[in-house]
């Protein structure tokens, strides 16, 4: 039989009414929360495995170096091969 569920706000609200006066912490709140878990016992879904990135074949770096190296736009051959060069992330890197 399912009950009405009190809405998570309204019940997030009434939760920090109650233990407010408890000054908690995050580390506090999360260990209480692993407790309710077990209590009410919840089980963690587990996240799906991540995707590997697709690995390019040689053939398909050796026509990204090849079209890097002579590119007409002088900009853009030292950006990519500072980044190549240095590893450092695009967001990391100030354009000209």
């Amino acid at each position: 039989m399912n009950y009405p569920r009190t809405p998570a706000k309204k019940k997030a609200h009434e939760l920090a009414k109650y233990l407010r006066s408890e000054n908690p912490d995050y580390t506090y709140l999360k260990t209480v929360f692993r407790y309710l878990r077990t209590e009410l016992e919840i089980s963690v879904p587990k996240t799906s495995t991540k995707q590997l990135p697709d690995v390019p074949t040689e053939s398909e770096i050796q026509r990204y170096y090849e079209a890097v190296w002579h590119t007409r736009n002088v900009q853009d051959m030292v950006l990519i091969k500072t980044l190549l060069y240095t590893g450092v992330r695009v967001s990391e890197l100030n354009t000209f």
